[in-house]
């Protein structure tokens, strides 16, 4: 028998974990809380169907934990408590001093990157294994994504969103960890290269399979900082999270946009209120959940493609996930099968070992690939008319087109204070020349796959705008609930972009009030993409005109 001791045992992941190990055969299980009663009074709730021998001891982690663990002389320490957002290594390092393995549930992005180079020298040389993240993010996460992207020539994103059902129990540890980052910035992998956006952010409506529509936002987790380096992805990586209730994610939205205003600071005195709150706003959710892990990119056959991998939990089964790869690796070292080092468990777990403990409970994964079909200006001119356009225009829109260009452009602004409103309500960039630019091309969302979303990029300046074609087969670009019907032509020279009709939330406005727009993409004597759109409106002029060119991220800019 290997003793396994479970720190946080009686909170809401610790729970459900220590369930599902007093059923894995070969363990001697110790359970542990800050109160010694709830630890033996859930080992006797367990012991009854447990098949492996189950106690219950106290254990505060900030109180004398080395001898406290010592005393238990474990062969795996496993720590279910939190939040880690402010936890060091203490516990890792008392078991590895102790000779006994460590995993635990972090999802905290500081603590995970700053566990290995903390304690793989350690590990090794006790020749013991210290797992971190052993939880949906980064271990459940990064194995899905690895496996749908194996052998791809190129990976240009990955967008991961977890959805959970909103009846689920929700403990202290899982909102204080939401609340110390809601409205600070947090990592992103966004056009080839780490930057940052703010964490709970208004964030965008995705289609959940099995679940429908659900509003996500950027959420603070480690999978952008390794994934995309890792799998050299040449655009973004995403991870982002909702919740059922609407009042709960608004009020997550709202308390963000506050902090991010200077208006809040410290959110952390809000814990046992929306604890409490919980007990109502979760009245009217479902006990289904669900997670996903798409990317996009061309495959091993050199085919534009588009891949998915899902996950559905029902019956409330939901909680259970993230504790998983914990089981997981349990499962593992008992075979003997991991190799000794402090490293995040994203690299130790690959699929197959995860979704085998789902086995007991309902939940379910699938996979479903597609391939990307033609680009959005083909299907616009048709294959003859597409095939007429110049070849780096072509190289821009093509479905398997660089996600990412870069080059240079100036912008000019007219003037007055309506202007200035005009521009700020659509995000124009501010007036400048030889200014760094990067326009970025997502290729279909879980609602149209032949859409395409831009984003433009003038010297840290975003705005973006969304291209799909309407039920009367024209193109049509949306900026918010503004939408533009394009006019689009294309020649030999290039492709012109006029703006012929306008809506607002999909109601037609007067012709007389439309703007206009001189919107050109040519090819100049280096053979560089160029662009050229010049926005006026009636009575006020000039709104903005940006001009330059474009190269795929990486090649050489050459001047100009």
């Amino acid at each position: 028998m290997k003793r396994v001791v479970l720190i946080g045992a009686t909170g809401v992941f610790g729970r459900r974990l220590a369930r599902h190990l007093s059923r894995m055969d070969g363990l001697d299980l110790v359970l542990t809380s800050r109160s010694a009663g709830k630890a033996e009074a859930l080992a006797q709730e367990l012991a009854a169907e447990a098949s492996v021998p189950v106690s219950g001891a106290g254990l505060d982690r900030d109180k004398n934990l080395v001898a406290s663990l010592a005393a238990l002389e474990p062969w795996l320490v496993i720590d279910a408590s939190g939040p880690f957002q402010q936890q060091g290594f203490e516990v890792p390092t008392a078991a590895l001093l102790l000779d006994a393995h460590v995993v635990d549930l972090a999802d905290a992005r500081g603590y995970l990157t700053g566990y290995g180079p903390q304690l793989d020298a350690l590990a090794r040389q006790r020749g013991l294994v210290a797992l971190a993240g052993a939880s949906s993010t980064p271990a459940l996460s990064a194995a899905a994504a690895r496996e749908l992207s194996e052998g791809w020539e190129r990976l240009d994103s990955i967008d991961i969103a977890i959805t959970p059902g909103g009846h689920g129990e929700v403990g202290p540890s899982v909102i204080a960890a939401i609340l110390s980052y809601a409205g600070k910035p947090v990592p992103i992998w966004r056009e080839g290269e780490i930057q940052a956006t703010p964490a709970w952010s208004v964030g965008e409506v995705i289609d959940m399979p099995g679940l429908g529509p659900r509003r996500v936002a950027p959420v603070e987790t480690v999978d952008a900082e390794t994934l995309g380096p890792g799998l050299a992805v040449q655009s973004q990586v995403r991870f982002a999270a909702g919740l059922e209730a609407g009042i709960e994610q608004w009020g997550l939205v709202l308390l963000a946009w506050l902090r991010r205003r200077g208006w809040v600071a410290d959110l952390a005195p809000l814990v046992p209120y929306l604890v409490k709150a919980r007990r109502i706003t979760r009245l009217w959710t479902s006990d289904r959940g669900g997670m996903r892990v798409a990317i996009a990119g061309i495959d091993a056959k050199g085919r534009p493609r588009r891949a998915y991998w899902s996950l559905l939990a029902e019956n409330d089964d939901g909680p259970q996930v993230p504790t998983l790869a914990a089981a997981a690796a349990v499962r593992a070292l008992l075979a003997d099968a991991i190799v000794p080092g402090a490293r995040s468990a994203a690299e130790a777990l690959d699929l197959a070992m995860i979704e085998a403990e789902m086995t007991p409970y309902a939940i379910s994964t699938s996979q479903d690939e597609r391939a990307i079909g033609p680009a959005l200006f083909e299907i616009v001119f048709r294959a003859q008319g597409f095939a007429a356009m110049p070849a780096a225009i072509r190289a821009f829109h093509a479905n398997d087109a660089e996600p990412v260009w870069r080059g240079q452009a100036e912008v000019m602004r007219g003037e007055g204070r309506a202007i200035e409103l005009f521009c700020r309500f659509f995000g124009l960039p501010a007036a400048g020349s030889e200014l760094p630019v990067t326009v970025s091309v997502a290729r279909g969302d879980s609602f149209d796959e032949n859409c395409e979303v831009w984003t433009r990029n003038f010297a840290g300046q975003r705005f973006n705008s969304r291209l799909s074609v309407d039920r009367n087969g024209e193109l049509r670009e949306a900026f918010g609930p503004f939408s533009f019907t394009l006019a689009a032509a294309a020649n030999a020279d290039g492709l012109s972009l006029p703006i012929a009709a306008w809506r607002v939330f999909n109601l037609p406005l007067p012709h007389f009030l439309m703007p206009s727009a001189e919107a050109r993409e040519t090819v100049d004597a280096d053979g560089r993409f160029r662009f050229d759109v010049r926005l006026s409106l009636p009575f006020f002029g000039l709104l903005a005109h940006y001009r330059g060119w474009l190269k795929p991220r990486g090649s050489s800019d050459g001047s100009g």
